[in-house]
């Protein structure tokens, strides 16, 4: 991706780095107080489990295909789907995730933006 321009970014194909998670690609924009991840992830894709961000709040926002997943406590059973267009957040703390990944007709991929406040270390290398 090219940083010269620091106000503009596309999210071009070559831009999205393959994860260890096998259907899961991404491209990630740091900024000193935000973060974006842009996830590309193949429909049926597994490998998302039940998780929290102590220090992070998270905002996500599908853009193609559906996330079928749990948020709430740990105990939540109850899942909650959500298409594109529709947004979730999960504040510090909130536990999020054993997702259920639903790709759209075109790409067979759901798009997910992740916004993070502040930014995480994890995500930073790409």
């Amino acid at each position: 991706m090219n940083l010269s321009d620091q106000f503009c970014h596309f999210f071009e194909e070559e831009a999205f780095v393959e994860t260890d998670r096998a259907g899961f690609r991404r491209s990630v924009i740091t900024g000193e107080n935000l973060q974006l991840c842009f996830w590309r992830i193949k429909g049926g894709a597994t490998g998302s489990f039940l998780h929290k961000h102590d220090e992070h709040e998270q905002l996500g926002i599908v853009a193609r295909g559906k996330l079928d997943f749990r948020i709430g406590s740990e105990d939540t059973t109850e899942r909650t789907v959500i298409g594109t267009n529709e947004v979730y957040l999960a504040a510090p703390g909130v536990w999020h995730g054993d997702s259920i990944f639903v790709g759209d007709d075109e790409f067979d991929e759901c798009w997910i933006l992740d916004v993070f406040s502040p930014p995480r270390d994890d995500l930073k290398e790409g």
